[in-house]
């Protein structure tokens, strides 16, 4: 199975035409043969908080037709929205869906960045599921900085950890560069990191979607400028 990490350069609060932008990589990443591709995280409006703290008509469920170009890019896709909850705040969450648009899982972010923790109502359980024969697992950014979770997911049979993240210039470098890798070499997991590129919210987004294979090895890995897609095969279990 090949699999596909997606970097975007997201429209501030603008979930349609996020979700046009989010579809015309879908496509890209199906016609370079993956099965399956991943967004960072809040792909449909991007990093912006406040907004999203002040407009509940950007929150997006599984089901919103605004999630309908993507639902008909015939592949597997996981994106990262504002997911209403039950209370007065969203949650920030993965979406996946299968390539005929069936809704696959929702994961919610457990461990919430900083000021998130005061906008956003945190996750209770981890997100696995299961896509022609692979089991994956599911983290948000901060979330991959806990070791245990994908190490839950490796425990659980998954081989694969799909992260939809934000790292920007400057500390983000370091961090996107050992904090995957270590998940790969610690947990003996395929991992699959998606970015932003360019502005995103407060920061700017330093790209370098990637792949690595278990144990630590990079497989494919964008460029730290360009709205893009990089794809990997996924060996068989050994």
């Amino acid at each position: 199975m090949k699999i596909a990490a997606a970097q975007m350069t997201c429209v501030p609060a603008d979930v349609r035409a996020n979700a046009a932008r989010a579809a015309a990589l879908a496509l890209t990443a199906r016609e370079q043969g993956a099965a399956l591709v991943v967004f960072p995280e809040l792909t449909l409006t991007g990093y912006e908080i406040d907004a999203l703290a002040a407009d509940p008509g950007l929150w997006t469920g599984a089901d919103d037709p605004r999630l309908d170009p993507l639902r008909a890019a015939g592949i597997a896709t996981a994106v990262n929205v504002a997911l209403p909850g039950d209370g007065p705040r969203p949650a920030i969450a993965t979406v996946v869906h299968g390539a005929d648009g069936t809704h696959l899982t929702t994961y919610r972010k457990q461990h919430l960045f900083r000021h998130e923790q005061d906008l956003f109502e945190p996750g209770t359980g981890d997100g696995c599921f299961e896509l022609l024969g692979v089991r994956f697992s599911l983290g948000v950014c901060y979330d991959n900085h806990f070791p245990e979770l994908p190490g839950r997911g490796a425990a659980a049979g998954c081989r694969v950890h799909l992260a939809g993240s934000l790292y920007g210039t400057g500390d983000g470098i370091h961090e996107r560069a050992t904090v995957y890798p270590g998940i790969a070499e610690r947990h003996g997991l395929y991992v699959v990191l998606a970015n932003h590129v360019g502005p995103a919210g407060p920061w700017t987004g330093c790209g370098r979607s990637a792949v690595w294979a278990p144990g630590g090895a990079l497989l494919a890995e964008a460029d730290d400028r360009t709205p893009s897609v990089v794809t990997a095969e996924i060996g068989p279990a050994l």
